[in-house]
């Protein structure tokens, strides 16, 4: 399924397609993505057990719900979603990222709808879900409030939309470029691009303009000393995600 490009940004996604065969190498370009998916994993599951009300102690607790995880990469959210019981939609607009996810799944016997699109190209299909996972893509786009908007009429009404990227101040610079792209080299240098980053106060804007209302900011931190991630109430300085909500009246 392929459509209109929209805000695809082709110099983003030829810097994601050069490193697609190393999605799931925990020691290789995505090892940040890596480290970052469980605490990433706690703050989506339980926004979305609190959202539509279901047990995470339950074996499947998405069953039923339709959720899309756009610029899904090679599957490292995709695939728990799936084992969770979601019918899931991985759609990523760098078309080598998805034949990795594919067969990735196949071998975790795991049925994902694995699709080369986009968002307004989805948008433009009439898709509809009860969840969209929009995980660290805005701050790669052309133009983050159409874009976004695509992401929101995707959306079911009462629909949940996640969305994590960087914020943008000296501190992430510092961290996320410097840190992570030239002394850690954890990714190629020039995988981001700081100008691109978005501050928290912008995000709920921007989100708030595309028709969706924030109920929820926290901070990803990372802790140098433990060399884990975790889920922080007050500090947004570098990492941060954010829960919206899809009006249920229109």
């Amino acid at each position: 399924m392929q459509a209109s490009q929209g805000t695809v940004d082709p110099s983003e996604v030829a810097k994601f397609e050069a490193m697609a065969a190393e999605w799931w190498d925990p020691k290789g370009k995505f090892k940040p993505l890596h480290m970052l998916n469980p605490c990433r994993l706690d703050y989506i599951t339980s926004q979305i057990a609190g959202e539509f009300d279901r047990d995470l102690s339950e074996i499947t607790p998405f069953k039923g719900l339709r959720l899309l995880d756009i610029g899904c990469g090679g599957g490292l959210l995709s695939e728990p979603m799936a084992r969770l019981g979601a019918t899931v939609v991985g759609a990523d607009a760098a078309g080598g990222n998805i034949p990795v996810a594919q067969v990735h799944a196949t071998q975790s016997g795991l049925d994902i709808d694995y699709r080369h699109t986009t968002a307004e190209a989805l948008a433009e299909a009439g898709e509809q879900f009860d969840i969209v996972l929009n995980m660290e893509v805005v701050e790669h786009v052309a133009n983050p409030l159409s874009y976004l908007s695509a992401c929101q009429n995707l959306l079911k009404l009462g629909g949940l939309h996640l969305c994590s990227t960087i914020n943008r101040n000296p501190k992430s610079y510092a961290v996320a470029i410097l840190g992570a792209e030239v002394i850690m080299r954890w990714l190629p240098k020039g995988t981001h691009e700081w100008h691109k980053f978005i501050t928290p106060d912008e995000l709920v804007d921007l989100l708030t303009k595309s028709g969706v209302q924030t109920v929820d900011r926290k901070g990803f931190v990372f802790n140098p000393i433990t060399w884990s991630w975790s889920i922080s109430d007050q500090d947004l300085s570098v990492n941060y995600v954010t829960a919206s909500v899809k009006p249920s009246t229109s």
